[in-house]
């Protein structure tokens, strides 16, 4: 007999609560029990308090080194550059490295002492002469102009009229003239001296971990490329040998060319007859390794030979200061492409644009980051497939 309407829809109904507990006897819903939490849910939820714990490590960490970031960066580039020579004096010392750690240690102090020794002794030496030099600057004129300036094109009537004005006026009203500039300056070099403490304590923070560093490079360096296999495999691991070979190249680079600039630019000023020629040497070594350069040491050179009335030698100096001065931007470039093998738009690209984007710091900074990323860039784009061309007689 087949079932009533009635009861087959309490069978139903029955059937319905039974299966889900949302419908009761008298047809209203009710609440089931809650879903279960999926795997997918539940991964999800973790990796994104993972990631959070994680993140706020790293921005905690990074604040706390934050006053020591400069110097680990700076000591981090100086090792990497030197770690070849730390080798060749370990190989010299029987295989000892701590020998050769604290040779390369002391170096690193001689270059930080080793110039300001030099200053203090060369003006103690010449006490008597700087006391004639401030004696003589009244009796100081400024010479008429050569007639060579009036005939200069556009501009040469106008530099030989105001020159004339102001070697008529002697040195007192020059001075007047001058005060507000040379009051800027005494500002400007007051704070320098007040940040040279600063200075001073960044730089020994910058030896004492340099010395660190050489005393146990290899594992800094495993743990550095253990990294880059963490993040991408073997092309991590290859990208932090380019890093360091970047750096390499970048101190190469710029050691060489602040020599060459010193050399030439010390050549030029013996030839010339101006006097301390091996002290202004030594400046504008480290000047140019500063990437200041060797031209301010050059111009006053040359504004002492004008007043000296060496008109040939002036002339001669200048065209030697134009070479000197901008050697740097062809050879620079081309001694970091020997040490890292990069395009050379790119290393120039990063040697100019690091050092006005950082300063002396993105000297090196700037050359790595464009590295890194044209190798990431480069071994991506190489992964596609060119497309399959037709045969040449289909084309």
């Amino acid at each position: 007999m087949p079932d009533s309407p009635s009861r087959t829809t309490t069978t139903v109904a029955a059937g319905r609560g039974r299966a889900g507990g949302l419908i009761g006897a008298q047809g209203n819903i009710r609440p089931g029990p809650p879903a279960p939490m999926t795997d997918t849910s539940r991964d999800l939820t973790r990796i994104v308090l993972a990631v959070i714990t994680i993140g706020g490590l790293i921005v905690a960490s990074i604040w706390i080194l934050r006053p020591f970031l400069a110097a680990l960066v700076w000591a981090t580039m100086i090792v990497v550059a030197t770690w070849p020579v730390m080798l060749g004096i370990q190989a010299r010392a029987w295989g000892k490295r701590w020998i050769a750690a604290t040779v390369m240690t002391a170096a690193l102090l001689l270059v930080f002492v080793a110039p300001f020794s030099a200053a203090i002794g060369t003006i103690v030496a010449n006490a008597d002469d700087i006391a004639g030099w401030a004696k003589g600057i009244r009796d100081l004129t400024v010479p008429p102009p050569p007639d060579w300036v009036g005939h200069v094109p556009v501009v040469g009537e106008s530099i030989a009229r105001i020159w004339t004005e102001w070697a008529a006026k002697g040195v007192e009203e020059l001075a007047r003239a001058a005060a507000p500039y040379a009051g800027r300056l005494v500002t400007w070099f007051a704070a320098e001296v007040g940040g040279f403490g600063l200075v001073t304590v960044q730089f020994l923070l910058t030896i004492v971990i340099a010395a660190i560093m050489y005393a146990n490079g290899e594992a800094w360096a495993a743990w550095v490329r253990r990294f880059g296999r963490r993040l991408a495999g073997e092309r991590g691991d290859s990208v932090v040998q380019l890093a360091g070979k970047a750096i390499r190249g970048v101190a190469l680079g710029v050691v060489l060319t602040a020599l060459v600039q010193a050399l030439l630019g010390g050549i030029g000023l013996w030839i010339a007859g101006v006097p301390f020629a091996a002290v202004l040497t030594a400046v504008m070594f480290m000047l140019a390794v500063a990437q200041i350069g060797a031209v301010p040491v050059l111009v006053c050179a040359l504004i002492w030979l004008w007043f000296q009335g060496a008109t040939g030698w002036f002339v001669a100096l200048l065209v030697w200061t134009l070479i000197v001065g901008s050697m740097d931007n062809v050879l620079r470039p081309i001694l970091i492409k020997k040490g890292a093998d990069l395009p050379l738009l790119l290393i120039f690209a990063g040697v100019i644009g690091g050092l006005l984007s950082f300063g002396l710091l993105g000297l090196f900074v700037g050359p790595v980051l464009l590295a890194v990323a044209y190798t990431l860039l480069n071994d991506w784009v190489s992964e596609a497939a060119d497309p399959p061309r037709p045969p040449p007689g289909l084309a």
